[in-house]
């Protein structure tokens, strides 16, 4: 396959050349994109020259791929590298690409992957593209999700990675999909996609909350949390009231704990732990995102016995909702609770929330349908 120049909407795909060694081995030392890509850790001269003299020629001349160097068109500064990093006989190509820390937040590699995907498909005669990525990596889906990518779902042990989890989110691109040049196309700046991918796409926060005791962190659970979180739900009133497994043991907690850091890594909830001014556990606290309605939101909690009373959880569960609001950008956060578990309606009712009715046989519960009661918070709420 003979190597092609494109250039479109302000940017310059051309093939690699020796030249750009230099800065292709300065671009990879950022430690996202070696957290993110496949490049050799430690990333060394002899790689970025190797990459730009002979990978990359090899895929175009046995027509396996397409690496472009990304440029701008009046300076000829590298800006990033997009291309198709694999292309097989049946008509499918993958894209993959980097930016380069110093052309971040410029909308360059938007621009390149589309112009890329437009050529695939007009000059090679491509029926399909895909993307893929390692879960976590917000930067790069919501790239995808602005070139017309529809992320269709996950991948188990799709790649196993030196850092992080080893499962992955795959997208598709059919032709006539790409947004034209110079539009916003989906997910654009402001959109909530581009507003959540901000949030999960950097380490999970710590929040504050103030009760009568003094000042509350919402933080991650960490390995010092696991002991006090199997003796809470060895108690028997969380026996009674929630799902948690009994008996419960360490392994439970651990795997809570990867659920939480799992489900931030998604984007699909907020998992907290209620910590007391002195920062022991006092109880968890979960806001899960709704598949179907991205406005809304559930809440989960747990107190730990030695913690009740003192008001803990309605401080935290004001504190997350109102980050759920502001940030999140939600409209309504949901609460539910068996009928008769009158301590967690308490810590709702005094956090805002209006318990709205009692749904009948709402939920499963240990083996049986139980009622529960509804409640909800608005955002109006908390003003």
């Amino acid at each position: 396959m003979e190597p092609v120049e494109i250039i479109e909407d302000g940017v310059l795909l051309r093939p690699w050349r020796e030249a750009d060694a230099e800065a292709v081995h300065r671009a990879c030392q950022d430690p996202d994109i070696q957290r993110w890509t496949t490049v050799p850790r430690p990333y060394r001269p002899e790689h970025a020259h190797g990459f730009v003299t002979e990978i990359s020629g090899r895929a175009w001349a046995e027509g396996t791929g397409a690496p472009f160097a990304v440029c701008d068109p009046s300076t000829g500064d590298l800006l990033g590298s997009c291309g198709l990093i694999s292309i097989d006989p049946a008509g499918t190509g993958e894209i993959g690409y980097w930016t380069a820390p110093w052309a971040r937040g410029r909308g360059v590699m938007v621009r390149a992957t589309r112009a890329v995907a437009r050529w695939s498909f007009d000059s090679l005669g491509l029926r399909r593209l895909i993307w893929q990525a390692e879960v976590g990596n917000h930067a790069s889906r919501l790239v995808a999700l602005r070139a017309g990518f529809r992320v269709e779902g996950r991948l188990r042990m799709s790649d196993p990675a030196l850092h992080g989890g080893a499962d992955g989110w795959i997208g598709s691109l059919l032709p006539g999909e790409v947004p034209a040049p110079g539009s916003t196309g989906p997910a654009g700046p402001g959109t909530l996609a581009a507003r959540r991918a901000a949030v999960f796409g950097r380490p999970q926060p710590v929040l504050f909350a103030t009760a009568a005791a003094g000042e509350l962190r919402l933080r991650p659970m960490e390995e010092q949390d696991l002991d006090a979180v199997v003796q809470t739900s060895r108690d028997p009133e969380t026996i009674r009231w929630t799902t948690v497994p009994d008996p419960y043991e360490r392994t439970d907690a651990q795997g809570y704990q990867a659920y939480g850091r799992d489900a931030w890594a998604r984007g699909d909830a907020a998992c907290f732990v209620v910590a007391d001014p002195d920062d022991r556990y006092a109880g968890t606290l979960d806001l899960r995102l709704s598949p179907a309605d991205p406005l809304l939101a559930d809440v989960g909690f747990v107190t730990a016995p030695e913690a009740r009373g003192r008001g803990y959880l309605p401080a935290a569960l004001v504190a997350l909702s109102a980050w759920g609001f502001s940030t999140l950008g939600l409209a309504r956060i949901e609460w539910r609770a068996n009928v008769g578990n009158t301590s967690s309606r308490r810590a709702a009712e005094k956090a805002g929330f209006t318990v709205e009715g009692t749904a009948r046989a709402g939920v499963q519960h240990r083996g049986e349908r139980v009622d529960v009661w509804v409640g909800a918070l608005l955002a109006k709420d908390l003003t």
